[in-house]
């Protein structure tokens, strides 16, 4: 595969930023992405995003020849470089800009969606109250829990490993230690998780420019990050109805394949983001990335192993549970995955030169994996 990612940039992170629509995100971080990948918008010939990317084309001033408009989720932008590595192969674009923003906090901009009555969730979970994503997420991860032997201080120790990382990001939004008793005894807001085991709600955006070697510069060469293998797939909307209760099937098929595309073995792996809107799917990541053996993931975190001078760092920005979420965290963990490999990173690991991606969708719904490398 020749697909590689030259521009990389977020919009300002921390909290609310009521004063900017969701338009007026994406715009900030596709323009950003070009600057830092130094092109300018007349370069692009392709637009991809979850939101509208034919009105942020129009916004930039692109024209674009390609546009992919993915929506599955928080894990809809490692579908989009995956789309757009498949475009740029078969000749339908050139460079591709993939932009997010999400007014996750102050809601600018943002239209609610009315719920329907008549669809799989209106009929079958949203009349027995399982309408926000932590009303929904509980069952998987007692399920978790339960199959593996563990309690809520498996989860307490993954918010103890992430804070870690987030206390040396100024950027992050949650940046003190904590202890796993002051995990255990923060205030719950659905059992079994309490504050610190859900994901932030912030305002914010980023933007991500993908092309081929042969299209870039030498400067742009010079800080590429290469895309090695992709993968993605879906699974059924409905809790009841998902193949493995305790897990994300779709994620190991996502996994497996990008693996196999990018030819190299989980063992050669340096450095890993996993999608954490809450605080088990760490360990449920890791597990179907095939980095930790099934049941196993709690004993690499509580042994320190995913943490600051760990053997396998993971979520080293803090993750969504303590860097920033916006509600689609996608675009997020790619950031950070390519400042790492870029050795542009606040928490920096030494030497890391591979990056595992792993993106969820909805509760369970979908899933995307990306593996990236620098030579």
């Amino acid at each position: 595969m020749d697909a590689i990612i030259i521009g990389a940039a977020e919009t300002d992170v921390l909290g609310r930023n009521p004063d900017q629509s969701v338009l007026g995100l994406n715009v900030e971080g596709g323009l950003r992405a070009l600057s830092d990948a130094g092109l300018e918008p007349g370069q692009i010939d392709g637009v991809a995003g979850a939101y509208s990317p034919h009105g942020v084309a129009h916004a930039l001033g692109i024209t674009p020849r390609w546009v992919d408009s993915t929506n599955v989720g928080g894990c809809s932008f490692l579908m989009h470089v995956r789309h757009a590595a498949a475009a740029i192969a078969a000749g339908h674009a050139t460079r591709v800009l993939v932009t997010h923003g999400e007014s996750g906090r102050s809601r600018a901009g943002t239209v609610p969606r009315p719920r329907d009555p008549r669809s799989w969730t209106g009929q079958f979970e949203e009349p027995y109250g399982a309408r926000p994503p932590y009303t929904r997420f509980t069952l998987p991860a007692l399920r978790y829990l339960h199959d593996n032997g563990l309690d809520e201080t498996a989860l307490a120790q993954v918010v103890v490993a992430q804070r870690g990382w987030s206390s040396r990001v100024p950027r992050a939004g949650r940046r003190a230690l904590m202890t796993v008793g002051e995990v255990l005894a923060a205030p719950v807001l659905a059992w079994p998780f309490t504050v610190p085991m859900v994901c932030m709600l912030t305002d914010g955006g980023g933007g991500l420019v993908v092309t081929a070697s042969r299209h870039a510069t030498p400067e742009q060469l010079r800080r590429s990050v290469r895309v090695l293998g992709t993968g993605e797939s879906s699974d059924p909307l409905l809790v009841a109805q998902v193949p493995d209760p305790a897990g994300d099937s779709a994620a190991r098929r996502a996994a497996d394949d990008a693996f196999a595309e990018a030819r190299i073995e989980r063992s050669e792996i340096g450095h890993v983001m996993v999608y954490d809107a809450f605080a088990h799917l760490p360990l449920i990541g890791l597990e179907c990335l095939g980095l930790a053996p099934v049941g196993r993931a709690a004993e690499l975190v509580a042994a320190g192993e995913t943490a600051p001078g760990g053997s396998l760092p993971l979520n080293t920005n803090g993750g969504g549970l303590a860097y920033t979420h916006t509600g689609m965290y996608g675009m997020f963990a790619i950031q950070e995955a390519v400042r790492q490999l870029r050795h542009e990173a606040a928490a920096q690991v030494p030497g890391v030169s591979t990056s595992a991606v792993l993106g969820y969708g909805g509760m369970f719904t979908a899933s995307s994996v990306l593996i990236l490398a620098r030579d």
